[in-house]
């Protein structure tokens, strides 16, 4: 029996919110469930984009959690309380905020682990000129100092878990503040419940010099279990240089994350 499969989608833009509506449909008529994604997006300076991440918080919810044992409000992640022993270096523990134990202080439970398939997570509070010295008129910090990036690939995924457990869990939604996006279709985030692609976004291109780029991504009816970012078409590295200052990658770095509340999975 043919079973080809068909794709509809259908975008919506009303009041800076785009709705994302795909179904999908074989020969026999076999309707899979809609999977409703609103997407917001925005570019520029820290000041254009500041109010598309307020509407992004308020989707996402209230309260900012710091603590765990949380059911409802948001997570962010602005990488500006990293210590000096894990910036600048490859080393950055990917469960850093998520390390759990009575020790760690409970601002470090925030329920993200992050992994790269390239050589190691780097945060920077030079926008990596240490790694390539022309990188300071590509990239910047929306919420100064300190950014975030893999080295030696464009790729990190994000797992969620129970903040302060390793119970695997699940989120509504998830954003990302990115610096020097100048390529359209370069940068992007695909989201996943288990092994099933609920779909890949991109983040739109800066229009300013140093510019942002933000792209947050809200399920209401779905689970997202991990997030896989994608930031530019090449990797960072010595001697790596971007596009704009004679090199051949649109090279992207990334600043603040924002995500709902992990929950665990049923």
């Amino acid at each position: 029996m043919k079973n080809n499969l068909k794709i509809k989608a259908i975008f919506v833009m009303a009041a800076g919110l785009l709705i994302g509506l795909s179904s999908c449909k074989n020969d026999d008529n076999n309707a899979e469930p809609q999977i409703e994604a609103r997407v917001l997006t925005a570019q520029g300076d820290s000041t254009a984009i500041a109010g598309t991440l307020n509407e992004y918080r308020a989707l996402l919810g209230e309260p900012l959690n710091r603590e765990p044992n949380k059911t409802s409000g948001r997570r962010e992640i602005d990488w500006d309380g990293v210590p000096a022993a894990f910036t600048n270096t490859n080393t950055f523990p990917g469960d850093f905020f998520n390390t759990v134990g009575d020790a760690v202080p409970n601002g470090r439970k925030r329920g993200a682990v992050f992994t790269t398939p390239g050589t190691g997570l780097r945060v920077s509070d030079n926008d990596f000129t240490d790694l390539t010295a022309g990188y300071s008129s590509q990239f910047a910090a929306f919420s100064p100092v300190r950014t975030f990036a893999a080295v030696g690939s464009n790729i990190v995924e994000v797992a969620f878990q129970v903040p302060g457990q390793t119970a695997p869990a699940s989120v509504k939604g998830f954003g990302v503040v990115f610096s020097d996006v100048d390529d359209a279709g370069s940068t992007y985030m695909e989201f996943f419940d288990g092994n099933r692609s609920l779909g890949k976004f991109n983040a739109p291109t800066r229009t300013t010099a140093a510019g942002f780029s933000f792209l947050g991504v809200f399920f209401p009816n779905e689970k997202v279990t991990k997030v896989r970012i994608v930031s530019g078409n090449g990797a960072l590295g010595t001697d790596v240089k971007d596009k704009t200052d004679g090199g051949q990658y649109d090279l992207v770095i990334m600043d603040d994350f924002l995500y709902s509340e992990p929950l665990p999975l049923p």
